[in-house]
């Protein structure tokens, strides 16, 4: 990697200040007007940033998610960091509320009668866990009779996943079995409940 030109160096700085200060993930444009630059230059500075932390094998990295830059922790370390914070690990989410946010998410929008239809139970009592935990959010109406409120995932669910769009999520076809394994499930099935 090359060197940043000598005048953006205190531009980097103030961006890792920043970064290391920060919550949340910072959009690109608040980070330009910070540092009265160009988003573009924001840009370079963060991807000249990410590729020197990555060239020095920090334990951390600069990322893109959500919209916006992070510094966190580099996927080398987990082992380290989850037994740092395992004392002070949240309490994590059900099956039940994994598999309707894995349904919001790959849905999205979507009302609580569609995901119920689709797992096959009631889901308001996860859609209602799911938004208290800020994964998931009203982001309309439907336009059919009753209007019903469709439900699509938050900022805080990227976060959470290391994505920076939904886009990123990967394809549902890589975890749908092949036709063989279908038959061999089914012949399996009848035989026990034939037994």
């Amino acid at each position: 990697m090359s060197p940043l030109p000598f005048e953006w160096r205190a531009e980097a700085a103030a961006v890792e200040a920043v970064l290391i200060v920060a919550t949340e993930p910072v959009a690109p444009g608040l980070l330009a007007e910070l540092l009265e630059v160009p988003v573009e230059r924001v840009d370079q500075l963060c991807g000249s940033l990410a590729a020197a932390y990555e060239e020095e094998e920090r334990g951390f990295e600069l990322v893109k998610v959500a919209g916006g830059y992070r510094l966190q922790s580099h996927p080398a370390y987990r082992g380290y960091v989850e037994r740092f914070v395992l004392d002070d690990t949240p309490q994590k989410l059900s099956g039940a509320a994994l598999e309707t946010l894995a349904i919001v998410a790959y849905k999205q929008p979507i009302s609580r009668a569609q995901v119920a239809a689709i797992r096959g139970v009631n889901a308001d009592g996860v859609i209602r866990l799911l938004t208290s935990r800020g994964y998931v959010e009203p982001v309309g109406r439907d336009d059919g009779p009753g209007q019903a409120v469709l439900f699509g995932t938050t900022s805080l669910f990227l976060e959470r996943l290391g994505l920076d769009s939904t886009a990123a999520l990967p394809p549902l076809g890589q975890f749908v079995p092949d036709s063989g394994t279908v038959e061999a499930l089914e012949r399996v099935l009848r035989t026990s409940s034939d037994g």
